[in-house]
């Protein structure tokens, strides 16, 4: 198997020989001269695993196969945390007027009505996961719009797809909806059966609502009764005076919650004065909140007014989150939808924006573990987001070197490994989308 940098011979068991590892995602540290948390290794694959990582100075043995990368980076396959595989690649057909989170929420709510059967869901889905597989990722999360009775044919579709994908991509769902609807049981006890039946997490939309606090118990005590573990979409805004974060850490500290829960967005946290930032990270950090950040998407919704410059990132407070000890990570989350009109699913990608958008350089060394062996721990699957000895060969091969080089170009001739074997990472065409969006657009 070739491709544009490389070529991989067609034998189960060869050398990767003067690769580039970033030492964050090593499972183990590695001997030898680091730069910019890099390092030199040879890397052997045997059988399907990496069989092992060994310093640059190592001598192989004269009979196995050796491929130079020449200094070319390697790391571990992506996880994609956070995500929308069921609004994915609607934009032709319902744009967002205005760029603007009303404008997105009103042009995706219309267009689910219209529009979402089980094979508009299912075809728009699969484009995105095989775009995602082509990119080399391996592990994806998504949530799922969750208004009845949109639950049951979307949890169907993902059910199913994840089904069809299992071993490419590892698939979780998380259903979205406003808290506000627990307060009808029968929607409710509904919900929860589906997503338990999909092995699902439960989800939700905080902001400032009267009834918060009870909106928040409610779905704790539902939670903790069903054995389901939560992510939320939190604070999506640039209002200072919403700051459910504290309330969603509170809540769990109260209820004693023992599973996981993760909170997404939390922009308005970067709003707010010293004291409250202070005050709300150690809560979060002690109630062992994880947070996802979506620097892409909150970038082009957050101070998006007409006329007018925006003045902030939109981005919560990711470094400050990290220095208190919460496990932190970025994602994708839409993509050529209403809520975000680009993005094709690459953490690549994603990590690049990140880097630029939230400074996660000078030093860069951690983080590459945003796109990695943060999110894949997180999402309780830590053996996917490293460079193990022992583990699957599942990698992504770069042509770069050195961080200026992956960070300038898109990396699109970048190998990707499955099992130790390279994967055919031919993208899929827009055009097989044209039925769906409407003659139009065709």
């Amino acid at each position: 198997m070739s491709a544009d940098f490389v070529a991989l011979p067609d034998v189960s068991r060869f050398a990767l020989t003067n690769a580039t590892l970033p030492t964050a995602l090593l499972s183990k540290p590695l001997s030898g001269p680091m730069r910019e948390g890099l390092i030199s290794a040879h890397v052997i694959i045997d059988a399907e695993r990496i069989a092992a990582i060994l310093p640059a100075e190592t001598a192989l043995p004269y009979d196995i196969e050796k491929v130079d990368l020449d200094g070319g980076l390697v790391w571990p396959c992506f996880t994609d945390m956070h995500t929308h595989l069921d609004k994915g690649h609607i934009w032709e057909r319902r744009p967002n007027p205005d760029g603007s989170f009303a404008g997105a929420l009103e042009a995706v709510g219309s267009d689910r009505i219209a529009n979402w059967s089980a094979e508009d869901v299912t075809a728009r889905m699969d484009f995105s996961l095989r775009t995602a597989y082509a990119h080399g990722t391996q592990l994806i999360r998504t949530h799922l719009d969750s208004l009845a009775p949109q639950h049951r044919i979307s949890f169907d579709v993902f059910k199913a797809m994840r089904e069809r994908w299992r071993g490419r991509i590892e698939l979780q769902a998380v259903a979205l909806f406003p808290l506000e609807l627990m307060e009808d049981a029968t929607y409710l006890a509904d919900l929860v059966q589906v997503v338990g039946e999909a092995g699902g997490v439960l989800g939700g939309v905080t902001f400032l609502h009267p009834k918060i606090e009870t909106q928040l118990d409610l779905l704790f005590e539902t939670a903790a009764k069903a054995g389901l573990d939560i992510d939320l979409h939190v604070d999506e805004t640039e209002d200072r005076q919403v700051l459910t974060l504290a309330s969603i850490a509170s809540a769990k500290l109260h209820h004693g919650f023992k599973g996981a829960v993760n909170v997404g967005h939390c922009c308005s946290l970067a709003r707010q004065d010293e004291d409250t930032v202070s005050r709300v990270i150690d809560l979060v950090a002690k109630a062992d909140l994880s947070v996802v950040s979506l620097p892409m998407c909150n970038m082009y919704l957050q101070d998006r007014h007409a006329g007018r410059t925006p003045r902030w990132r939109g981005v919560t407070l990711l470094k400050e989150l990290t220095a208190a000890g919460v496990r932190t990570a970025v994602s994708s989350d839409n993509t050529r939808d209403p809520f975000y009109a680009y993005g094709d699913l690459d953490p690549v990608e994603v990590f690049r924006e990140a880097v630029r958008i939230l400074h996660l350089d000078h030093p860069l060394g951690d983080a590459p573990a945003v796109i990695t062996r943060s999110p894949a721990e997180i999402l309780g699957r830590p053996e996917l987001g490293c460079l193990a000895e022992g583990g699957r060969a599942d990698l992504v091969l770069f042509s770069a070197r050195r961080w200026s080089e992956f960070l300038s170009r898109p990396q699109s001739d970048r190998v990707v490994l499955r099992s130790g074997r390279a994967i055919d990472r031919h993208m899929p065409d827009y055009r097989e989308l044209d039925s769906l969006l409407g003659a139009d657009h065709a």
